[in-house]
């Protein structure tokens, strides 16, 4: 495989993952916002949490970024996903920004 091939295929699977996690999150809002915190929001909450995690030991650096550094040397926010490079530069501040709004609403409902 071609470096420009993996590259592509990184950023499809980068892509494909931040989709996931995209209908996770607004998912757990829309649930903590209706008061449904059902069996899907506390799925949804672990997996968010383990992302945390993940990228607690990366350093705040995805995993799939460092893997496309192999096959890259561009400096763009988004070298290694398809999306605008404002969003990939911010997603991580906008995500958790909703994700802290959503465990404080959390904290909320359940008191």
């Amino acid at each position: 495989m071609t470096k420009e091939t993996s590259l592509n295929c990184l950023k499809t699977v980068h892509t494909l993952i931040w989709i996931f996690f995209n209908v996770v999150i607004f998912y757990m809002l829309y649930a903590v916002l209706l008061a449904e915190l059902d069996i899907w929001f506390w799925i949804g909450f672990v997996l968010v949490a383990i992302e945390g995690l993940v990228l607690l030991c990366f350093r705040f650096i995805c995993p799939i970024t460092l893997l496309a550094r192999k096959y890259s040397t561009s400096d763009k926010d988004n070298f290694d996903i398809y999306l605008p490079a404002w969003l990939a530069k911010n997603t991580k501040l906008i995500y958790t920004t909703i994700t802290f709004f959503i465990i404080i609403a959390t904290i909320i409902r359940l008191t």
